[in-house]
Order: C-alpha cells, then sequence, then structure tokens
C-alpha cells in the first residue's frame, strides 16, 4: 500500500462513521462531503464578515451613543452572539445535519417546532442574503460612486443587486470544491485586509483618545444623521447600538448547515461555530476600535450618520492605500453574500428533504455532476432578490434579519433545555454539560430583548412583517401542514442502532 493510500485511510475511516451517522438519523450522502475543519469554519467566518456588516452598519453604533458603542456595547451584543453559538454547538455536534436547525428543532421539540424554526431560519437567510447584498451596493456606492460617475438610485440598486445575486448563485451552481476555494480565500482576505485597515488607521490618526471608547454621547436625531430618532434616554439609545454586533455577528449557523459536506462533521462543525464568533469578535473589535481613535472629530463623524465610514477613511487614509483598502473590502462583501448562497440553499434542501416546502420534490434534488442542490441554489437567489425589492431600506431589512435569525436560533436551544437528559441523551464530542441549560435559559432572556430592541423607530415596519409572518405560518401549520408534513424520517435518533459497517468499511 502506497503512502498515499495509507494517509487516506484514516480520512476513509471518518468519512464512513459520518455516513453511518447520519443514516442513523435517517439519511442518506447526497452532497459531497470534501470540506475540512478550517473550510467550515471559514464559510461562517466569511458570512459573519466583520467588512460588511461591521462597516455598512457601522453608523448604528456611531450615531447612537458615540464611541462607547464600539468600546462597551460590541463586546456586549459579541457575547450575546456567543451565547447562541455555544447551545448551537452542544446540539450541532450531536446531530450533524444539513439544515442543521431545523432538524434539531423536530427532533428536540417535535415537528411542528422544526417547521416553525425551517421558516424562521429560511427567513432569517434570505433577508441577510438581500442585506449583504444591498449594503455592498451602498459600499460601493460611497467608495467608487464618484470616480464610476454612478448616479444612486432604486433602479441601480436593484439592477446591482440581481447581478450580484446571480454571479454567487452560479458559483454555488457549479459545486462544493469552488465554493469551499473561495470561502476559504475569503477567511484569509478578512484576516488580511482587517490588519491592513487597523494599521493604516492608527499610523495616519491625529491623535489617539482612549476616552472615547467608554464616553456615551446622545448622537439621535440630526446630530446623529438622523440614523434614529430624537431620544433623551441613553440606555435605549445603547440598547439600538447593540444592533450592530448582533447584526453584523450573525450568520454562523452555515457551519452546521454544511455538515453534510463536513469530514468529521461532530467535532469540525461546533469548532466552527465558535471559532468563528470568538474570531470574529476580537477582530471585529480591534477594528472599530482603530476606527474610532482614528475619527478626526466625533461630533462630525456622528452627523454624517451611515456615510461615517468613508468620511472618516477619506479623512485620514491616503488616496491609492484608501482605493487598495476599499477593493478589498468590496471583494469580502462579495465573499460573503456567496457564502450565504451555499448557507440558505443548503436549509432549503434539508427542509424540502423531508416534505416542508411547496416543490419539495423539485428543490430537494441534487445535481449528479456537481452534488449541488440547484434548483434550491436559484430559489432562494430569486426570493432574496424579489425581497430587496419589496423592502429597499436597509435598515428595515437588517431589523428583520435579525429577528428572524435569532428567533430560528434561539428555538432549538430553548427546546434542547427541556430535552437535555430526556429525550436527548445522546451527546456529541463537543460537550459542555449541565452547563448547557445555564447557557439556554440566557438564550430565552437574549432572543426576547432582541426582538424587542428590534421593532423600535425607525424600524417600526419589522413589527408587522414580524407579526405577519407568524400569523400567516400558524394559519398554515394548523389548517394543513400539521397533517400533510412528517418532519424528519427518524424524530428519536438516540434510540436508534447505529447501522452496520459495510464489509469493505470494516476492512478499513
Amino acid at each position: 500500500m502506497s503512502r498515499s493510500d495509507l494517509d487516506a485511510v484514516p480520512q476513509n475511516q471518518t468519512q464512513n462513521q459520518d455516513e453511518r451517522l447520519l443514516a442513523q438519523m435517517g439519511y442518506k450522502q447526497e452532497l459531497s462531503r470534501r470540506m475540512k475543519g478550517f473550510s467550515n469554519f471559514a464559510i461562517s467566518f466569511s458570512i459573519i464578515c466583520i467588512l460588511s456588516g461591521g462597516i455598512n452598519s457601522l453608523g448604528q453604533g456611531i450615531s447612537s451613543i458615540g464611541g462607547a458603542s464600539i468600546g462597551i456595547g460590541w463586546p456586549i451584543g459579541c457575547l450575546v452572539s456567543l451565547l447562541f453559538a455555544l447551545g448551537m454547538a452542544q446540539i450541532a455536534s450531536a446531530y450533524p445535519t444539513a439544515g442543521g436547525l431545523y432538524h434539531w428543532g423536530s427532533v428536540l421539540g417535535g415537528r411542528g417546532w422544526g417547521w416553525l424554526t425551517a421558516w424562521l431560519n429560511l427567513l432569517g437567510l434570505v433577508t441577510v442574503l438581500g442585506a449583504i447584498n444591498v449594503g455592498t451596493y451602498g459600499f460601493l456606492i460611497g467608495a467608487f460612486g464618484d470616480a464610476l460617475h454612478f448616479q444612486s438610485s432604486f433602479v441601480t440598486q436593484a439592477i446591482f443587486v440581481v447581478v450580484i445575486t446571480a454571479v454567487q448563485a452560479l458559483v454555488n451552481h457549479f459545486g462544493i470544491r469552488l465554493t469551499t476555494r473561495l470561502t476559504d480565500l475569503s477567511g484569509y482576505l478578512i484576516f488580511g485586509v482587517t490588519l491592513a485597515l487597523v494599521l493604516s488607521l492608527l499610523i495616519y490618526a491625529q491623535s489617539h483618545d482612549l476616552s472615547r471608547l467608554w464616553t456615551f454621547t446622545n448622537y439621535s436625531g440630526k446630530a446623529g444623521g438622523d440614523v434614529w430618532p430624537q431620544s433623551g434616554s441613553l440606555l435605549n439609545l445603547f440598547l439600538l447600538c447593540l444592533l450592530l454586533p448582533i447584526y453584523t455577528i450573525t450568520g454562523f449557523d452555515a457551519s452546521a448547515h454544511t455538515s453534510e459536506e463536513t469530514v468529521d462533521a461532530q467535532r469540525q462543525v461546533p469548532r466552527g461555530i465558535i471559532g468563528s464568533v470568538a474570531w470574529s469578535s476580537l477582530f471585529g473589535w480591534i477594528m472599530l476600535i482603530a476606527f474610532v481613535l482614528a475619527i478626526p472629530n466625533m461630533k462630525a463623524a456622528a452627523a454624517s450618520g451611515f456615510g461615517v465610514f468613508f468620511n472618516t477613511l477619506n479623512a485620514v487614509v491616503p488616496g491609492p492605500l484608501r482605493a487598495l483598502l476599499y477593493a478589498g473590502i468590496l471583494a469580502a462583501q462579495f465573499l460573503c453574500g456567496l457564502a450565504t448562497v451555499t448557507s440558505v440553499s443548503r436549509m432549503t434542501y434539508a427542509f424540502a428533504r423531508d416534505g416542508g416546502l411547496p416543490y419539495s420534490g423539485a428543490l430537494r434534488r441534487v445535481h449528479p455532476g456537481y452534488r449541488t442542490p440547484v434548483a434550491a441554489i436559484w430559489t432562494t437567489a430569486l426570493i432574496s432578490i424579489l425581497f430587496t425589492l419589496y423592502t429597499p431600506v436597509y435598515t428595515t431589512i437588517v431589523s428583520v434579519t435579525v429577528i428572524f435569525l435569532f428567533l430560528s436560533y434561539g428555538l432549538p436551544i430553548i427546546l434542547g433545555f427541556f430535552a437535555y437528559g430526556r429525550s436527548w441523551t445522546r451527546m456529541g464530542p463537543w460537550n459542555i454539560g449541565p452547563l448547557y441549560r445555564v447557557v439556554a435559559a440566557l438564550v430565552f432572556v437574549a432572543m426576547v430583548t432582541i426582538f424587542l430592541i428590534g421593532i423600535q423607530p425607525p424600524n417600526g415596519n419589522a413589527l408587522p412583517i414580524t407579526l405577519g409572518f407568524l400569523l400567516i405560518t400558524a394559519a398554515v401549520w394548523y389548517g394543513l401542514e400539521r397533517r400533510r408534513f412528517q418532519g424528519p424520517p427518524n424524530l428519536h435518533p438516540d434510540d436508534a442502532p447505529a447501522p452496520a459497517l459495510a464489509p469493505e468499511e470494516a476492512r478499513l
């Protein structure tokens, strides 16, 4: 046996174990299992993308309470996301399946809860794809609009979003190998551009006033470019500033959605979830601290609203270097959307595989050559485009995204609180033990708080959108789906025996 054959044996054994666990949960291996640990981390890290949400939503922080939104608000918001990540990692290690959140909700709480979780997660992923690509358009206009003589309008935004989303879907169409290579590149690109941005800001800053990082100033109303309505409550503004880190540190469920394409999923998926949140939180904080220190005038910066990033870099960083930084950030934002298409298409595929969607027969099909869910990729890309045409306002898209995503993150974790040690007895190798219930309780508090923050003015439209969706889903479930939808093939995988090894697997 050659050296390469010997090296392949451990990986083959691990892949066989992954496939046996998948069979125990009632599914067969259809997607191509090629992703290694770094790739699983990179796809979540790429969707979180501190160079996307951390920049495009920066006005939500600076125009609320100023520098304290970064020095104090950012780490608090990131800790909230880390709570959700801890709970998700525990469940993902036990049940590593595509569309993980939906499957977890079904196994831990029943098919009705799984069905609701699936729809919440799908809506959240579709809207976050829209938010990312609308944000990328805004960044392009802010960075290169004058140089390219672009006149921003709803029509130009719509054309841009259609084109960029179609390209992202096309890359996903041609297989996980190409997508993985690009998301791996995205991981390195985010690290590199962030480091270059931090050094540029600190080197060219006129001064370094650290007190900005804990100074609370009311920049609501016109003082903050009307990002937030006039308010006399610093506490209320502080809560609103948390939307910046909470929105930015989302998308880490992508590691779970690509479980069936990841080797050694029980170990690598939890690492991908936790690692992507931890590193994004740390690097994002360092980047934004450098930004706050580099601002020439805090009052003028806050008054510029969502233009704060460009106004600061235009005033501080030299032109040629600034253009390079803008180009790197724009590339990272494109790859962020690319990774999001991967995540939402796998969620769609998993839900359709169990008959949970209209036209499930088409949406669950996997291309025989590329081994990708082609119909799911293009359908979700189209729906995301339609959503941005209906709701073109970036802040409303962000609020709806945050609400739907964190509701879908929280539901299976809270269901796990009640199932832990009862119906859920078989844990994976990544296990925090009884501490899980403490995490789940804190997740419930965080989920309610995020919902209340997300519906505050000027994002009042987020409330009727959310309530309307919940009412429609309730009517559909009780009127139709409760009788029709059967859920995953095995709602009790802990009780199922592990499939026997095939003869050729046993010899490995």
